[in-house]
């Protein structure tokens, strides 16, 4: 591993643990509105089977990683306006328009570092609002723990290598006339799948939104910092191999979170039963 290498996917987990604390607590009114006429358990599934379908799809005919590849193109830059207008923290409508450049730089500079984080940029911006989107249509309980079983069935998949085969076409699928790869978040010599970044604005609107309707002291930065001690710590095993399943850390802050959340609710049981309430 190179010291590129490392500079590399110390900012790529620098940009997933920075999902963990921009995601807005709620949607904006309209799409609120629309989310409760949608809402249900099934929603609970997307993170799991965003990895399955790419999996067994791409298996079953590799061409299916071309449409994943022009479905973020066309995706992504209207949802990363979305978290710059509305769902992310200090989003403003008028800031909403900065896609354009970012997407020109994307495209007009592939290839090249400028041109790599401004693609990853709009592909973490997505996740804001995809994650928003989804934390207002699932139950809270039933996401996380489609959060913890995409991190279990990654975990799986990569260490039987059956991921990799898929995940190789997949970032190799480029649309053509060199248009912007957004379907995975490459810089330098390091690459983060995309659902590594979705997870990460899940766990963040989850928190956000649990932090404005129950606990206004529970910070999403704070969880943002220990993904990213986690995760530097878990990318140490690059030392002796080659792909690592980069959902792990964010489900284990998540873990960490509710076992803390637990604990704090059963010593407030424990004082209002002392104070005899």
């Amino acid at each position: 591993m190179t010291l590129g290498f490392w500079i590399s996917d110390a900012c790529l987990v620098g940009v997933q643990s920075a999902l963990v604390a921009l995601p807005r607590g709620r949607a904006p009114a309209p799409l609120e509105r629309l989310a409760q006429r949608l809402s249900g358990r099934g929603w609970a599934l997307v993170p799991l089977a965003s990895i399955v379908f790419v999996v067994v799809a791409i298996g079953a005919a590799s061409a299916v990683a071309d449409g994943l590849a022009w479905l973020a193109l066309i995706a992504v830059p209207p949802l990363a306006a979305g978290a710059l207008g509305a769902t992310m923290r200090g989003g403003r409508p008028w800031l909403a328009p900065l896609v354009v450049p970012l997407f020109a730089l994307a495209w007009w500079r592939r290839g090249t570092l400028v041109g790599e984080a401004a693609a990853v940029l709009l592909s973490a911006l997505s996740c804001v609002t995809l994650g928003v989107l989804l934390t207002a249509v699932a139950p809270r309980g039933w996401l996380k723990a489609g959060i913890v079983a995409m991190a279990a069935v990654d975990a799986y998949l990569v260490a039987t290598e059956l991921l990799q085969p898929a995940n190789d076409v997949l970032n190799a699928a480029a649309p053509p006339a060199h248009l912007p790869q957004l379907q995975r978040a490459l810089l330098g010599d390091a690459l983060m799948g995309y659902g590594d970044l979705f997870v990460a604005g899940v766990f963040g609107a989850l928190v956000a939104a649990e932090a404005r309707a129950e606990r206004p002291g529970d910070a999403p930065w704070r969880w943002a910092l220990v993904v990213l001690a986690l995760a530097l710590a878990f990318d140490l095993l690059f030392l002796v191999v080659d792909v690592l399943p980069a959902t792990v850390p964010v489900a284990l802050t998540l873990l960490l979170r509710e076992g803390l959340r637990r604990r704090e609710r059963r010593r407030a049981v424990s004082t209002r039963a002392r104070a005899g309430i």
